[in-house]
């Protein structure tokens, strides 16, 4: 049975190309969603730019056309076209329930228009806002989240990269320590997994590993310091492995607050600033209070701070394990003076071509799934990303768990002899945030 569309404003503000993302059923834009478009394309920010994209990408199709008419979308697509809410004495009225001049309102008050018109099809109102669906619903209307770029069950995702094996033979183990690769020779089973990860165990012996995709071989992994920063159990030994491999370019890690993400990816950074020419760290910046980082006094660097002192402190804790007149603290200094070690916004990468440069992104639950392919796009030569994040903190509206560009990436990377995760469980940063993330 073909379906009828209706998208609200929450949905092409996270992804442009959602119009074309139905196959072949039809997709209806509320007249309303213009105007809350209108509102969005003046900015920096990704739904900004994804608020200009999607309102030239109308101006297209209407070349020539009428938009309250159908207009085809393309080859094994739908129709296209703009509604309004004519509103029927015996159908539910959003805005008299609900309340007026609220374009949600509007909005739910075209699917329901839609649906009456239409009796032979099924129209669904698709939003990332839970609470509209919830409204819809409660008027009889179908409602679903966008479910392009949407990942399940993100979390066991995360769990099928570090795998423990249990009872293996003691010589498997006797011969990684020795000769540091062995032939994987079936030895992961159903768990093989390109940089996947793997503590390998019997009744004495336990090692930790790491598959090699390139020579089918299983390589010991060993327990490395990076600028002063020791592992402090297994799965920062993995991370830093990932960290400090310059084959795999793409690392992704998750972990609650405090299991050493953002260390960990700044410390393995500044054990290989030799193979970079640059170091960048950033973030999103989430906005307090409705206040864009625009009304915010001062210069674009002094605007900023307040969102990267976390990065800072980080930054602040490597610097702290060096005395004063040390060779690496100068080193750190040095780094910082001629700009070869920078923290900037996410708001300003956009654009840029990143060659030969170490990116690290912390808080990457809080992006798309097109902001984090915007950002790996932007990789050139010798570059290596990482992305930090907890996919149970997301700040940002119409984002989840599975939606985000974390969990995305997680998912959609499986098996890539470039990319590796790893997710961090244990926290380290004090007994007491240990307690926090346990008991609160």
């Amino acid at each position: 049975m073909l379906k009828q569309f209706v998208l609200d404003t929450s949905v092409l503000l996270f992804d442009h190309n959602a119009i074309s993302n139905f196959e072949e059923n039809d997709v209806i834009i509320p007249i309303y969603v213009l105007e809350e478009l209108d509102n969005f394309k003046i900015g920096n920010q990704s739904t900004n730019f994804e608020a200009r994209s999607i309102i030239r990408a109308l101006d297209n199709l209407s070349e020539g056309k009428d938009l309250h008419e159908w207009i085809p979308l393309g080859e094994n697509k739908g129709r296209l076209k703009i509604a309004h809410n004519p509103i029927y004495e015996d159908v539910s009225d959003a805005e008299k329930i609900f309340g007026p001049d609220k374009i949600d309102h509007k909005i739910i008050n075209v699917a329901l228009a839609q649906q009456k018109e239409n009796k032979t099809v099924r129209v669904v109102l698709v939003t990332k806002d839970i609470n509209l669906r919830l409204k819809a619903k409660s008027l009889g209307l179908d409602a679903e989240d966008y479910k392009t770029g949407k990942v399940e069950n993100a979390s066991e995702i995360s769990d099928t990269y570090a795998t423990a094996l249990n009872d293996l033979d003691v010589s498997i183990i006797e011969a990684l320590y020795q000769k540091k690769n062995i032939p994987e020779n079936g030895i992961l089973k159903d768990y093989k997994v390109a940089n996947g990860f793997y503590v390998l165990n019997n009744c004495k012996q336990s090692v930790l590993a790491r598959y090699n995709s390139d020579t089918d071989e299983i390589s010991l992994v060993e327990k490395k310091f990076a600028y002063g920063i020791k592992p402090r159990n297994a799965e920062q030994t993995f991370a830093l492995n990932a960290l400090l491999n310059p084959k795999i370019k793409l690392v992704a890690i998750q972990g609650v607050a405090g299991t050493g993400k953002t260390l960990l990816a700044l410390a393995s950074a500044l054990e290989q600033k030799n193979a970079f020419d640059q170091i960048i760290l950033s973030r999103p910046i989430i906005p307090l209070n409705n206040r864009e980082i625009g009304h915010l006094p001062g210069t674009a660097e002094e605007k900023i701070t307040p969102y990267m002192q976390p990065l800072w402190d980080n930054l602040k804790v490597i610097q702290s394990q060096y005395a004063q007149n040390s060779k690496k603290k100068k080193w750190i200094e040095a780094l910082l003076e001629n700009e070869q070690l920078s923290i900037t916004a996410l708001n300003f990468i956009r654009g840029r071509s990143l060659t030969n440069v170490m990116f690290i992104v912390d808080e990457a639950q809080n992006l798309t799934p097109l902001e984090i392919k915007t950002i790996i796009t932007r990789a050139g030569e010798g570059t290596k990303i990482v992305f930090c994040g907890d996919i149970q903190q997301i700040d940002t509206p119409y984002l989840d768990e599975n939606s985000n560009g974390l969990s995305y990436i997680t998912d959609r990377l499986k098996g890539s002899e470039l990319f590796a995760h790893v997710k961090l469980l244990k926290g380290e940063r004090s007994e007491l945030a240990d307690l926090a993330n346990q008991m609160l």
